[in-house]
């Protein structure tokens, strides 16, 4: 089975390219969803967050996230601890989901495939494209945050431009260009491509 990557910088419209690659049949495992599953149900990870944060980080076995989120924020340090722990089993979990599946490619959906080097666990890497302005609004709209907040995250992810040029493919997601046709070009490409693996 072909295992395909799915990364762009916040707001890139990641999430929307995956939805259309599962009405095409494509399993899709994003690593955002299973990091949040894992903080719930993982209880060596709830341990370790609490450990590194703090009490405070868990009310019972539920993670307050904007005490976590608050907590790291401005604190580097603190984060890479976090992304210490959380990345691995995440990254495992994804690794564990992707054996099981049967069909021709299965999709990861990850913000930062080349920062933590799981690319390296890819047949193939997509990058999903958006210029930084529709980013931004995107974001700001989704997440009610602020513009600087916003801003502050995308200066902390690599650049846009050299994650799509270390990527196979690029889906451009700009609100002009199609997006549904780029899929389905891609998909044909895929399938061919999976049957070479």
């Amino acid at each position: 089975m072909l295992k395909v990557g799915i990364t762009g910088g916040i707001g890139s419209g990641k999430s929307v390219v995956c939805r259309i690659f599962l009405t095409l049949g494509i399993p899709v495992f994003s690593a955002d969803d299973a990091a949040r599953y894992l903080q719930e149900h993982d209880s060596v990870l709830r341990q370790q967050i609490i450990d590194i944060i703090g009490t405070g980080a868990y009310n019972g076995a539920i993670p307050d996230r904007n005490f976590i989120a608050a907590a790291v924020f401005n604190n580097p340090p603190l984060l890479q601890q976090l992304n210490a722990v959380v990345h691995p089993a995440t990254i495992q979990f994804g690794e564990t989901w992707l054996a099981s599946q049967k069909t021709a490619y299965a999709i990861k959906e990850a913000a930062i495939f080349f920062e933590s080097g799981s690319n390296h666990t890819m047949d193939v890497m997509v990058g999903v494209y958006a210029p930084r302005e529709v980013r931004l609004t995107r974001a700001m709209q989704r997440g009610g945050v602020s513009r600087e907040k916003i801003e502050s995250i995308m200066a902390r992810q690599m650049d846009d431009d050299e994650k799509m040029k270390m990527c196979d493919y690029v889906v451009t997601n700009d609100d002009n260009m199609p997006l549904i046709p780029q899929i389905l070009q891609l998909h044909e490409s895929l399938l061919e491509h999976s049957k070479n693996i």
